[in-house]
């Protein structure tokens, strides 16, 4: 049996994520566990503009709105979840600027804590 990887919640992003309705709760839940036991959960897909499937998110639906939870597995051995959020936009799928925004600065704080937290050179 493989060690589960632990997460790090960076920011404001596990409060966030508490905030959202039960269902859509448990969907990020269980990404978040698929992905600390090497997995992939069936929703989440690649965040585009982050370079490959290093930044995931996961989209749930729930009366008529949609909510978020990014993380990254670019680091090995842990998991960090950078945002969670509903979007509030109502023209296109894509990321708001000002979220794209929050999820640069929370993946190089994630990365300043892995280098202090568990040495450099961690990098998958």
């Amino acid at each position: 049996m493989t060690t589960q990887k632990p997460v790090v919640w960076i920011g404001s992003s596990k409060d966030d994520l508490r905030a959202f309705p039960d269902e859509v709760r448990r969907v990020m839940g269980f990404a978040i566990n698929d992905a600390q036991n090497g997995d992939e959960h069936p929703r989440a897909k690649a965040l585009k503009g982050f370079g490959g499937r290093s930044v995931l998110e996961v989209i749930d639906d729930e009366d008529g709105d949609t909510f978020r939870a990014v993380y990254t597995v670019r680091f090995a051995g842990v998991i960090y979840v950078l945002h969670a959020f509903q979007k509030k936009s109502k023209k296109g799928i894509e990321t708001p600027e000002h979220d794209i925004l929050v999820i640069q600065a929370r993946l190089k704080a994630a990365e300043a804590h892995y280098q202090e937290n568990y040495g450099k050179g961690g990098k998958k």
